[in-house]
């Protein structure tokens, strides 16, 4: 991608303080892109993000719908409107769905799939007026195939799928594109808690024989932003190496 691809676009990411999100600040704005992007806790984070790259940083705990609201708002007032919307804020969780409290499985769905649906009400009416936009998702090759001790997770991420999928035929007619990326094992903070043996693992049954980085999955989402794309909605990308055909 070069600078011009995206001169002209105005960007919110949903989640861009750290891992993928903080990465796809990075290259939109190194493209050209005016962007704005949300965070909850990691405060230090998005500051030091908006000194790198003079990207705007809006407190934002996607768990709420008038957190999201305001969110919105303030990206509109300083974009005046919005192209490309990522939703990227996620948590995961790992454990016996025998051992999930109730308050947990709703933290996860609340975060994961509840944080997208209001992240997109909230864009999407101006998306429609312009007769334009491209709303990227972020799932996980758990949402696709589903794992063992992460079932609220993978019920989160597979929720994300099949929203994505619908939205496409709903909005298509508007002009509207709406896809999601799937990444497998990308090196990010995330996934620090995973075992030097269980990567190992992961790496000998990826046909691409090494773990995926967050710049793998950013190129992915500017492929899906830009005008290249420009006939491609409802789909989900797999970013995973070949870990899941």
């Amino acid at each position: 991608m070069t600078k011009s691809d995206f001169s002209d676009k105005k960007v919110l990411i949903i989640g861009g303080s750290r891992g993928i999100g903080a990465e796809a600040v990075r290259a939109f704005s190194t493209d050209g892109a005016d962007v704005v992007f949300t965070y909850f806790r990691s405060e230090l984070e998005a500051d030091a993000l908006r000194q790198e790259t003079g990207a705007m940083p809006v407190r934002c705990d996607v768990k709420f719908s008038n957190s999201v609201k305001i969110a919105v708002g303030k990206a509109i007032e300083r974009l005046g409107y919005i192209d490309v919307l990522i939703c990227n804020a996620g948590i995961s969780d790992f454990g016996l769905v025998t051992d999930i409290d109730e308050t947990r499985w709703e933290e996860v769905i609340d975060t994961n799939l509840n944080g997208v649906f209001y992240s997109i009400k909230n864009v999407l009416p101006g998306m429609i007026s312009r007769k334009s936009g491209s709303i990227i998702t972020v799932s996980s090759i758990w949402g696709q195939t589903g794992a063992s001790c992460e079932v609220a997770y993978s019920a989160s991420k597979a929720g994300v799928i099949g929203l994505t999928k619908a939205l496409a035929k709903e909005v298509g007619p508007s002009g509207i594109r709406v896809n999601s990326v799937a990444p497998g094992m990308i090196d990010t903070e995330m996934n620090v808690s995973v075992s030097d043996e269980a990567r190992l693992s992961i790496v000998d049954e990826t046909p691409l024989c090494r773990e995926g980085s967050a710049s793998d999955v950013v190129k992915t989402l500017e492929f899906l932003a830009s005008d290249d794309s420009d006939f491609i909605t409802g789909q989900v990308i797999a970013v995973n190496g070949g870990w899941f055909i």
